[in-house]
Parts: structure tokens; C-alpha cells; sequence
């Protein structure tokens, strides 16, 4: 085309995707080499024996109480300590105890396998959100999802390997040193179509099929010839790729963020366009990643992160979390009750958390506002081959510190690493003359205690 640069080309094509992933990709200062070839999502077969496929994290931002969720203390003695003040009773045959605000999970007693002992390194929000999804808490480093791919790859190579629901940071999804391939896609909501999420300049109909896929290997042409004079970089591979990727998410991608199609008996379990607003998401807000999620699952999407904030109670306690309960309770239920009868439970890995929990609250000083606590707090996992009906671990008598069965963030990431047959020592890459890895220079252990 005369009097066009190829960025003005690029920029005017139908592939929008494509220019907005090598605008993105090309504006980092550094990029990595990936030392064992180029960079690609074809699924890889793990060294060890997988008992998961693919991660269903549902992160609780703001650190939730979990002594008002799923670690009973009761509040005894004359002058009662700090503890639980919502009911709790035990379910299913494991005698799990679970709070009164959440009934339908309670139901799912059986499936789930409680971590009671977690522990992390800060109370401080932001270091420990970090720590949690890069296992670093002072630099910025890949997120587990991205390391989840890098490993494995996708099973599915018309949509992302790894998406991320709502993100509030992008160090949700960031591949950091990891070649760029490997960041996740985040989608957010779209506001004028309510049965309907969004990914950015995905739903391009303005041109024929035949037209954009023409213009499109026009491009590709001329970036796999631009490649073959720095095959080093594995930024252009990265946006040849992404290119690719985009072109397929836009046959594929419509359709399967769509839930339009799905019963009203489904969206009504999942509470999609119903409930009130609670922290900064609302109940249909929630029950519509959880919908989603199930959909990522079953179209073979590596690893799927939901969010939901803010857990950060420092005041009106009670009111506040029982909100945060009635908006995750049943769309929780109901992701965990369609995995199990569509036989995708036993290999997808379900995992529910925050950066930290809370201390508890005292009845008889009649306030109602919680800290930050990382000494001791509580995650769950369902699925993947973990255990189920278990409560592993505990924190002393008034929650504060976790005494036994004790798991730290990088002891979490190992064991989810090892249910997908990633060994995380062995899970590395290579920037200038470190080799780096999820669970750093530290390490962490598989909790073995907890694998069926």
C-alpha cells in the first residue's frame, strides 16, 4: 500500500488485536529469551503424573475473616476472647465446620480440603497480594498463572491459556520476565450488554472472515520476515503469535464469553442479575465469573482467576463481611456443583484465598472493626486431586497465629504446581545469569498431607 508505513498499516488493519499486542509488546524496555526455543502455548506433557488440568482460583481480595467463614473459635470462658462471632455448625460427613453465612458452600462440605495453618511473610495489602499471585513480595515477578502456562502450556488454542476475571492489578496477570506469550488475557465487564463479558477489540464484525484473515497473513508476512533477522527476540515471535491468537479469539471468543444461551435456571443458581452491591462487586457480578469460569473449563483454559473485594472490613465488621458471604456463597456452589456433575471437579484444581485473614472480634467490647492478620489465616481447595472433606492445620485458640500443619504462599504454589505434574524447583527460568523460579531462592514443599 503506497504512502503507508507499516505502523499506520498495522494500526488501520481489521487485526486490532494484534496492533494492540505489538504496541504493548514492543513498549517494554526488556524482554526475556527463552533459552530452550521460541516461546509457544501447544500443550506440554508434565514430568510428573498430573492429577489437575487446569486452576479455578477465586481470589478473595482485602484478606476474609476466616474466623467468621470456615475457622471456628469459639468465644468461651467468663470474659470471652477473641474469636468467631456468627454460628458455626459442622456439615456432610466430614463434620467440616463452616459459618452460618454460607450455607450453600456448607453443602459442599465434603468436596473441600481446608487449610487452617496458612501463613505469609506481611500484613501489609499490597506486599502480600503480590506475594501471593508471584510468590515475591517486594519485586515484580511472573504470576502463577503465567508460570502455570510456561509449564504446561493450553489444551485449547483458539482462546488464551490463562485468564484473568476482573483483575484489579495487573501483577494478576503480568508474565514479567516470562516471554510475553505466557501474560494472561484479563477480561472485564461489559456494561452495556449485561449477559456478556468483554476482552478488548475482540468483537470485530465491520469485515468478512475471508478479508481479515487475508489482511491478517499480509501482515504476518511481513513480521515472520522482520524475525528472521533478530532470532533472538522473543518479543516479535510473542506478537506473531498474539496476532494468531487474536484471530481465533474472534471466532471463538463471542460465544463462549455469551450466556445468553444458558437455562434461567442456571443463571439463577449462579445469581446472574440478581442481588445487591457488596464491597466493590456486585452478586451478579460474581455469579457471572463463576459462570464463565465453568465455560473456561470446559473449553480448556489452563488456569482461570475470579476476583472479588473488598474483604477489607476495618469497620462495620459484621454487616460487611456477611455482605461479602451472601455475594460469593451461591455462585461458589454452584461453579463447585456443575464441575462435579460434568466430571471436571476430579481435574480441575479449585482454590479460594486472600493476601491474609483477620483477627477476630471481641463481643463484649461491642466493637465491630478488624486489622490485618498474616500470621494466620485460611485457604481452600477442592478438586485436582486433593483430599476432600478435610480440615488440615489450625491457628492457637483465638486465631492468631497458625500453631500446626503451617503452609506459607510458596508451600501453596508448590502443591499447586505438583497437582498440574510441575516440579517447581525444576520450574525455572533463565534472566542473564540467575535462574528463577515461583518459589524463589527459599523454596517451598509440596503439602503431601493433603493429596488423595
Amino acid at each position: 500500500m503506497p504512502g503507508m508505513s507499516r505502523r499506520e498499516l498495522l494500526s488501520s488493519a481489521s487485526c486490532g488485536f494484534g496492533y494492540l499486542a505489538l504496541a504493548a509488546l514492543c513498549g517494554q524496555n526488556s524482554f526475556a529469551r527463552e533459552s530452550s526455543g521460541i516461546a509457544n502455548l501447544s500443550a506440554k506433557v508434565p514430568k510428573l503424573p498430573a492429577r489437575a488440568k487446569r486452576v479455578i482460583f477465586l481470589c478473595m481480595s482485602g484478606g476474609p475473616a476466616q474466623l467468621d467463614t470456615f475457622d471456628f473459635k469459639p468465644q468461651t470462658g467468663k470474659k470471652k476472647h477473641a474469636g468467631s462471632v456468627f454460628n458455626f455448625a459442622q456439615h456432610g460427613e466430614s463434620g467440616l465446620w463452616i459459618s452460618e453465612l454460607l450455607p450453600e458452600t456448607a453443602k459442599h462440605a465434603d468436596k473441600l480440603c481446608v487449610l487452617n495453618g496458612m501463613h505469609a511473610d506481611t500484613s501489609n495489602h499490597a506486599q502480600a497480594f503480590l506475594q501471593l499471585h508471584t510468590g515475591d513480595r517486594l519485586r515484580p515477578r511472573p504470576s502463577l498463572g503465567s508460570w502455570v502456562v510456561y509449564g504446561l502450556g493450553t489444551e485449547n488454542q483458539n482462546v488464551p491459556g490463562f485468564i484473568s476475571l476482573y483483575p484489579s492489578k495487573p501483577s494478576v496477570y503480568s508474565s514479567q520476565f516470562l516471554p510475553p506469550i505466557y501474560e494472561g488475557t484479563p477480561i472485564g465487564l461489559n456494561t452495556t450488554n449485561m449477559s456478556t463479558a468483554t476482552i478488548g477489540n475482540i468483537n470485530s464484525d465491520h469485515l468478512p472472515t475471508s478479508v481479515k484473515r487475508r489482511q491478517l497473513d499480509f501482515v504476518q508476512a511481513m513480521n515472520r520476515e522482520h524475525a528472521t533477522l533478530r532470532p533472538d527476540d522473543s518479543r516479535l515471535d510473542a506478537v506473531i503469535q498474539s496476532m494468531e491468537l487474536g484471530f481465533r479469539m474472534q471466532m471463538t471468543a463471542p460465544e463462549l464469553l455469551d450466556l445468553s444461551q444458558e437455562t434461567k435456571s442456571t443463571l439463577e443458581r449462579y445469581r446472574v442479575g440478581q442481588g445487591k452491591t457488596a464491597g466493590t462487586c456486585k452478586d451478579s457480578d460474581f455469579g457471572r465469573q463463576c459462570l464463565l469460569a465453568r465455560r473456561f473449563a470446559e473449553a480448556g483454559v489452563r488456569f482461570i482467576e475470579l476476583h472479588h473485594g473488598s474483604w477489607d472490613q476495618h469497620k462495620n465488621h459484621r454487616a460487611d463481611v456477611t455482605a461479602n458471604c451472601e455475594s460469593t456463597d451461591a455462585p461458589i456452589a454452584a461453579l463447585l456443583e456443575d464441575l462435579e456433575q460434568r466430571g471436571l471437579l476430579d481435574e480441575t484444581l479449585v482454590v479460594w484465598g486472600g493476601e491474609f485473614g483477620r483477627p477476630g472480634l471481641v463481643p463484649e467490647n461491642k466493637k465491630d472493626a478488624t486489622g490485618h492478620n498474616a500470621r494466620g489465616f485460611t485457604f481452600w481447595m477442592a478438586g485436582g486431586g486433593i483430599k476432600r472433606g478435610l480440615a488440615y492445620g489450625k491457628t492457637d485458640p483465638t486465631g492468631a497465629r497458625a500453631i500446626e500443619g503451617k503452609v506459607h504462599f510458596r508451600d501453596l504454589h508448590a502443591t499447586i504446581l505438583h497437582q498440574l505434574g510441575l516440579q517447581h524447583d525444576e520450574l525455572k527460568f533463565k534472566q542473564g545469569e540467575r535462574e528463577l523460579r515461583l518459589t524463589g531462592v527459599e523454596g517451598g514443599k509440596v503439602v503431601k498431607d493433603i493429596i488423595a
